[in-house]
């Protein structure tokens, strides 16, 4: 496999943990983090969302989570929400029984990128997975500008520039949505603060700066300044960004 992953499977049915472990580990009955699998992953299994309390790790370590909805304690959706809040960049999986429209809609709300019922053939998880790599470890490109969250700052090749808490959020919304597309709902969303939501003219403003903030460090070169409108849709960012 060309990419492999950190992968940590949160699922409370023993069998079925030790099953859905095996297809992305090594065959066998021992599941820790340093199993080198045959996908090329390496799997940490926990049985409930209380075991990550115990799991030390920094943000970028691990890459995905596996998600069973119907956990003991914590349930997937909380976990989902508070893992999405916390590491806004990591790939989210949901295996679970529950497969009504409504409840999987409430999955893709709660953070999940990949919705999936159960049971599910091993080939399906697996290609899911392969997916989220291609954002999760994208392929190095040249002229790569750096998003620093710490300070709220956007680096380029030529320095650097202050980000407003919006441009921040935007920039990573734009990060993780597939193929950085955002639709125009969405940007009235985050630019609205999430409340009513913001007009036309208001994402047109704050996209023009975010245009100029880009070019003006280096992260890009082209006119459109890294984003480029997709005409009755919303917009779509050309920059290849790093996050620290």
């Amino acid at each position: 496999m060309a990419t492999s992953l950190h992968i940590v499977l949160v699922e409370d049915h023993d069998a079925l943990r030790l099953v859905t472990a095996d297809i992305l580990g090594q065959a066998g009955h021992r599941v820790t983090a340093d199993i080198l699998g045959q996908a090329g992953h390496r799997v940490t299994a926990l049985g409930c969302a209380e075991e990550l309390d115990d799991l030390a790790f920094a943000d970028g370590v691990i890459d995905l989570f596996i998600l069973d909805l119907n956990l003991p304690g914590e349930d997937g959706i909380s976990l989902s929400q508070r893992l999405r809040q916390t590491h806004p960049r990591v790939g989210i999986i949901m295996l679970t029984a529950r497969n009504a429209a409504d409840q999987m809609a409430e999955g893709y709300a709660s953070g999940a990128d990949i919705y999936l019922a159960k049971p599910q053939a091993p080939e399906t998880l697996l290609a899911a997975i392969a997916s989220l790599a291609r954002r999760l470890k994208p392929t190095p490109l040249p002229n790569v500008g750096r998003i620093d969250t710490t300070n709220s700052s956007l680096h380029g090749r030529k320095g650097q520039d202050a980000l407003h808490p919006t441009e921040l959020t935007l920039l990573t919304a734009f990060l993780r949505a597939p193929g950085q597309r955002l639709e125009n709902w969405q940007l009235a969303e985050i630019i609205g603060g999430g409340t009513e939501g913001a007009s036309k003219a208001a994402i047109e403003v704050r996209i023009t700066r975010l245009r100029k903030k880009l070019r003006d460090c280096g992260a890009v070169e082209d006119a459109d300044g890294g984003i480029h409108v997709l005409r009755g849709q919303g917009y779509q960012l050309h920059a290849v960004l790093t996050v620290s």
